[in-house]
């Protein structure tokens, strides 16, 4: 468990924003698919559709979050503070 919340607390927040929205949007996915579309019930209304397509963007956005976090980390990386021998960014 120290484990974990070591790794979770040496990310970026970014990066755990992203993981957060996706980790949250696919709970609800899997509960929906789960509970309300293959089991016989109440027929699904507008609102459960809207939240299903909701949590759809959520995991988008998500992943958006974390590939931008590594691309940051990985231009960090390349371009150190110090090094004078390159050019800076236009």
């Amino acid at each position: 468990m120290t484990r974990l919340y070591v790794w979770w607390n040496s990310m970026l927040r970014q990066k755990r924003t992203g993981w957060t929205l996706i980790i949250v949007a696919v709970g609800y996915l899997v509960y929906f698919f789960k509970t309300r579309l293959f089991e016989t019930g109440p027929e699904i209304t507008r609102k459960e559709w809207f939240y299903v397509i909701a949590m759809l963007v959520l995991v988008m956005l998500g992943t958006i979050n974390v590939r931008m976090a590594e691309m940051r980390e990985r231009n960090q990386k390349i371009m150190p503070l110090g090094d004078f021998t390159r050019h800076g960014r236009k």
